[in-house]
């Protein structure tokens, strides 16, 4: 792990003249703050302000400064840049002048549970399967929905189109050291997928924010658009962000029990039980777009029903087959415009309660859920998530324990920001509205 003295002396090896300070909005933006070498070490000091409207997402809110607290273990140099001149990145905590957090920083948020989750004897892992598409630009050089490629699942080139942009994406992240798992062409017609490795989930969230960021600039270097809209196409799947979580206990996994059925722990049980518990608060969290109920609509592999399995996919949680020291709880509602801090931070914290208060869950659900009628759902306890943006938010706002985890600064300035967002939305009169009544009324 760098120190601050490390940086700079990297900084200098790698002949680096400039270093983007990045750091997400409450929204999960990415935003820098680009600073010459000459600045750095200010910068590692911690004697940079700016404007809270920056995080927060709204420019009249300028009531604050802020301070932009390099963490130095995220330092990197930009492989595409010219090694003349290099440029390279610090993510960023956020912090008051006097050096407290600030209490809207989502990164300090995903701390506060992950602290609390090691008082409770545990460390957290995560890794995340990152689904965007790649689609071409019009004339003026504006992203367009016409697909790259008319590739299925698995496909190779010369079907997969994608194929050479794609290893240029997976070769760049792992030259940043992001390690990858696999990467391959996803269901839809110029959808892809790269498997991101477990990590320690801090660690997960930088990477996946990184994942876009590099994979948006590969993308563009291919003359490509990368897109992670939930639902960009409305007859082709949408876009998932599944989330792989395991706890750890003295170097061991705490939900592998090999005696028990299935070999989960009760500590799994009761985690999954957590998750299952707050879905629907989380949702708002997991799931922020107005497009991202699009995604969500009930078929065989997309997750809207509050449940878990081995098998279902259409279930909310699915555990995988893997066991021992890999056996871990999939998390498979959140899409990838979620601000990664906050969602692991709501998640993790869902399934500490579940495992603080000894909840357990109703039995796995075996058969297919999208297949059972009403009345069937119901004798199993199979709730399903908030249909769109506002029934989501009104769940966070019922919910005391997800409120309370992101506090009540961050809440608020969420849930305006979002509820406007529904509220442009709602207002606009649908081209669908004027096809189905104009004619007729």
């Amino acid at each position: 792990m760098y120190l601050p003295e490390d940086v700079l002396e990297k900084a200098k090896e790698y002949n680096v003249k400039f270093v983007r300070l990045q750091f997400t909005d409450i929204f999960g933006l990415l935003k820098n703050i680009a600073v010459t070498v000459d600045d750095l070490k200010r910068a590692l000091d911690g004697l940079l302000i700016f404007d809270s409207s920056v995080l927060e997402g709204a420019i009249k809110n300028r009531e604050r400064d802020i301070v932009l607290k390099p963490d130095p273990s995220t330092f990197v140099v930009f492989p595409w840049r010219p090694r003349e001149g290099a440029v390279a990145r610090l993510i960023c905590d956020i912090a008051n002048p006097d050096g407290t957090p600030y209490t809207a920083c989502p990164r300090y948020v995903l701390r506060k549970v992950l602290a609390e989750a090691s008082a409770m004897g545990y460390s957290t892992m995560a890794g995340t399967e990152v689904e965007f598409y790649l689609f071409h630009g019009d004339d003026k050089g504006n992203p367009t929905t016409d697909s790259h490629d008319r590739a299925g699942f698995c496909d190779l080139s010369p079907i997969d189109m994608g194929e050479n942009a794609r290893r240029d994406m997976v070769l760049t992240l792992e030259e940043m050291g992001i390690d990858i798992g696999s990467s391959h062409h996803e269901l839809g017609h110029g959808q892809h997928e790269i498997i991101l490795k477990f990590d320690d989930v801090l660690a997960a969230a930088d990477k996946f924010i990184t994942s876009k960021f590099v994979v948006r600039t590969i993308a563009q270097r291919h003359g490509l658009h990368a897109s992670f809209m939930p639902k960009p196409i409305i007859s082709m799947p949408g876009s998932a962000l599944h989330c792989h979580i395991s706890l750890y206990r003295l170097g061991n996994n705490a939900f592998f029990e090999p005696e028990s059925p299935r070999q989960l722990s009760k500590d799994c049980l009761h985690f999954i039980a957590g998750i299952l518990k707050h879905a629907e608060a989380n949702t708002a969290i997991t799931n922020p777009l107005v497009n991202s109920y699009k995604r969500l609509i009930p078929s065989e592999l997309v997750p809207v029903y509050i449940a878990w399995s081995e098998h279902n996919r259409n279930s909310v949680i699915r555990i995988p087959a893997y066991r021992g020291q890999q056996t871990r709880v999939e998390v498979r509602n959140p899409d990838p415009s979620c601000n990664p801090y906050l969602a692991f931070a709501v998640m993790i914290k869902a399934g500490l309660e579940g495992i603080k208060n000894r909840i357990l869950p109703p039995e796995p659900v075996l058969d297919n859920i999208y297949q059972m009628d009403q009345e069937q759902r119901d004798a199993l306890q199979v709730r399903r998530l908030p249909h769109h943006l506002e029934a989501a938010l009104a769940e966070l706002a019922k919910d005391e324990v997800i409120r309370t985890t992101i506090g009540d600064y961050l809440f608020n300035r969420f849930y305006q920001g979002k509820l406007q967002e529904w509220e442009r939305y709602h207002n606009l009169i649908h081209p669908w509205e004027l096809k189905e009544y104009l004619p007729v009324y």
